[in-house]
């Protein structure tokens, strides 16, 4: 009888423990809430000090406070560390706030974090310095980006869409008016559409003139032609499209003068340098150029199209330059982009400055996406594995980077989303002849 007892309870065990793993691989987030939050709690609860210690960020403490435990006890005088606030859990992860010693910097901190994943055993820890002398520990209990799940939470706003998830479990917003141009690269099935498509299903829900350059005969943008102002399906179309926009980008700029040379006395917070400080009823709807492939665009086999590149890549560069005072943005994706496109390509890639690299075929695309970000951010977008599309490194010129993933997307949701907000369509007469 105790034989059968204990086979039936080793039985038990194995499936709770069978179980338990299955959990933790399907359903990641709802094993760190009930399993692994609360031993991460308590085992950084218990061995905050000494791992402090041994991370080498504590310091002697004050000479008051230690004149005070010498003449009240007999206890040894010890490094002290950062003073730790609450413990606040998360869906991911915990958030703990540190309030640096005198002397410590945030850099001391983060230069620490792979040492507090391991002690305290989460996935990793990122640090962000919330004011000075206090940071913040973001920690992550699980791999947030091999199942994606957006936060609950989101604050975007005009011009800025959330359109992936970063590694630190936040939200990565494309926010126009802080990058105003961007640079998306990646191979084949590499996830750059499913990119694409978020940021468009983002925008189409905002009073904002969407056109689009397809040089696949349209097949990737199509599907979004009642959300569209303007579509260009070959660079014969293209060519036409490009001049009709610096026109328009002209025009916004004779506007912005137009405001600027009004009567003397006028109040300084009435004169503005872009369409932004334009009263609301004046200020022209802003432009998202969206181009797919953009290699098409540089590609030439005749002397005619030589001719007809060069003068599209100027209007490019001109936009690129000028543009975001007129509320001209671009988006320009490719599966390559560098100096062997032609003339033209590395001075318009400089204007881009938000930079996201999907998977790529070769090291040289990932330098020309990210080589002039940071020297790391190269190497972990070659790490990137064709198992993991939308797996992404988004960096601007600041120089700082990260790892991103994009959520799924089908391509009819995302098409029905556009048809659904068709309304907001901005009217843009210099556009007509282009609308889909």
């Amino acid at each position: 009888m105790t034989t059968l007892v204990t086979v039936s309870e080793l039985g038990g065990s194995l499936a709770a423990i069978g179980g338990a793993a299955y959990v933790r691989h399907a359903h990641p987030a709802a094993y760190w809430s009930t399993v692994r939050l609360p031993v991460s709690v308590a085992r950084l609860v218990a061995s905050y000090s000494s791992t402090m210690d041994a991370c080498g960020l504590t310091v002697e403490p004050p000479r008051w406070r230690a004149l005070a435990l010498k003449a009240t006890t007999r206890r040894e005088i010890r490094p002290v560390p950062p003073r730790r606030g609450l413990i606040r859990p998360t869906a991911t992860g915990l958030r703990i706030r540190l309030r640096l010693a005198p002397g410590q910097e945030p850099a001391d901190v983060a230069a620490s974090a792979e040492r507090l994943r391991h002690a305290w055993g989460v996935h990793a820890v990122y640090v962000r310095d919330i004011k000075p002398g206090v940071v913040e520990l973001r920690l992550v209990g699980f791999d947030v980006l091999r199942k994606v799940r957006m936060p609950r939470r989101i604050e975007g706003g005009f011009l800025r869409v959330p359109v992936a998830l970063r590694e630190d479990a936040t939200a990565f917003f494309r926010d126009y008016r802080a990058v105003p141009h961007e640079l998306v690269l990646g191979a084949t099935l590499s996830g750059k559409s499913m990119f694409l498509r978020n940021l468009l299903t983002g925008l189409a829900a905002q009073p904002v003139v969407l056109v689009g350059i397809d040089c696949k005969r349209g097949v990737e943008l199509a599907p979004f032609a009642s959300r569209l102002s303007a579509l260009a399906t070959d660079p014969e179309q293209a060519a036409d499209l490009l001049p009709v926009l610096v026109k328009e980008m002209e025009d916004r700029y004779d506007l912005i003068k137009a405001r600027q040379g009004i009567a003397p006395g006028t109040p300084d917070e009435l004169i503005t340098s872009d369409v932004w400080g334009l009263p609301e009823s004046e200020r022209p709807a802003p432009i998202v150029l969206f181009i797919d492939e953009v290699a098409e665009l540089f590609l030439v086999a005749t002397r005619k199209e030589e001719e007809r590149r060069d003068e599209m890549v100027t209007q490019l560069i001109r936009l690129a330059q000028l543009g975001r005072a007129a509320g001209i943005y671009l988006e320009v994706c490719g599966q390559r982009f560098g100096a062997e496109l032609g003339k033209g390509a590395t001075m318009l890639r400089a204007q881009l400055s938000g930079r996201v690299c999907h998977r790529v075929n070769d090291e040289a695309s990932a330098k020309m996406a990210l080589g002039d970000i940071a020297p790391e951010a190269p190497i972990a977008a070659c790490a990137i594995a064709a198992e993991s599309p939308g797996l992404a490194v988004a960096g601007d010129t600041s120089g700082g980077w990260s790892r991103i993933r994009t959520p799924y997307l089908s391509l009819a949701d995302a098409a029905a989303a556009c048809r659904k907000s068709a309304r907001l369509v901005p009217d843009v007469p210099a556009l007509t002849s282009f609308r889909p």
